[in-house]
């Protein structure tokens, strides 16, 4: 373990709101204090509107951590809706090359994907800011044993199967509305025999219903090895009907396996996953 490893913050998504800099020093103190020295990329609060910079510079920002030999991982912090406008400005060789991880969730899931699509490189679906919410004796606890003493905490994941009781594969997916951004384009990967992880923060039932219909037209149902479901926050929370596992099954027919977590989404208690990795769940 190095006594100050140095890790990446950027925003490639919304820029962090200037309300929110006690949080972000909050953020930064509780890292220190864990013996892990954030730097901070450019671009990280907003100054018109939601955007930290343009296209290009968010996603130069990115590219400078990578470059930076010194940074171990990369961790955005944000969130939002603007993220796959970097997409086409980075350098995926340099990011294929690259032995280190990109962390971040939500709008992120563009960024991973297209990360994975392009390089073979996996990513880590999680949000660093859990480290200083209500679960974060939990969430420091499991990311100081992952991340500094090689440990799986973070990643170990219960499951429950609500069709067939197996599945295998390499996951790809995320946040379901911004998966969807990446439809017909380069950044899509290939759902031929993967796990298709779907969550959400916002959206209904009449929501979930067109997002799953978007999947079925591009083949996604008959490609994948299985679907993973992580947390639905606002159907959950306003217990809509259909439920997500009954909007799911009735797309994935009786076959596809899919299995049920509580533990990966917009959770402040989420835990993180590999995309584009391999997994097995039984």
């Amino acid at each position: 373990m190095k006594d100050r490893m140095k890790i990446g913050i950027v925003c490639c998504s919304n820029g962090q709101k200037k309300a929110y800099q006690e949080k972000i020093q909050c953020l930064e103190n509780t890292l220190l204090s864990m013996g892990i020295c954030p730097v901070f990329g450019n671009c990280i609060y907003a100054s018109d509107g939601v955007f930290s910079g343009t296209a290009r510079e968010r996603a130069q920002a990115l590219m400078d951590l990578y470059t930076d030999d010194e940074i171990a991982g990369i961790f955005d912090i944000s969130g939002g809706d603007i993220a796959n406008g970097i997409l086409p400005y980075l350098d995926y060789n340099i990011i294929g090359k690259c032995e280190k991880l990109f962390w971040g969730y939500s709008d992120l899931t563009t960024v991973i994907n297209a990360i994975y699509a392009k390089t073979g490189r996996p990513s880590v679906l999680y949000q660093l800011r859990n480290l200083i919410y209500d679960h974060k004796e939990e969430q420091i606890g499991n990311f100081k044993r992952t991340v500094l003493e090689n440990k799986n905490d973070l990643f170990h994941i219960n499951y429950r199967f609500i069709q067939q009781n197996e599945m295998h594969g390499i996951v790809v997916g995320g946040n379901i509305r911004c998966f969807l951004k990446l439809a017909g384009t380069e950044y899509m990967p290939d759902l031929q025999d993967k796990i298709l992880l779907l969550e959400s923060y916002s959206g209904a039932a009449a929501q979930m219903e067109t997002y799953l219909c978007q999947l079925k037209q591009l083949g996604a149902f008959d490609k994948a090895a299985g679907i993973l479901l992580g947390t639905f926050t606002q159907m959950q929370e306003e217990k809509c009907t259909p439920s997500i596992e009954t909007l799911v099954r009735g797309f994935a027919g009786k076959d596809l396996p899919v299995a049920v977590t509580g533990e990966i989404g917009h959770g402040t208690d989420a835990k993180a996953i590999m995309i584009g990795q391999e997994i097995q769940i039984s």
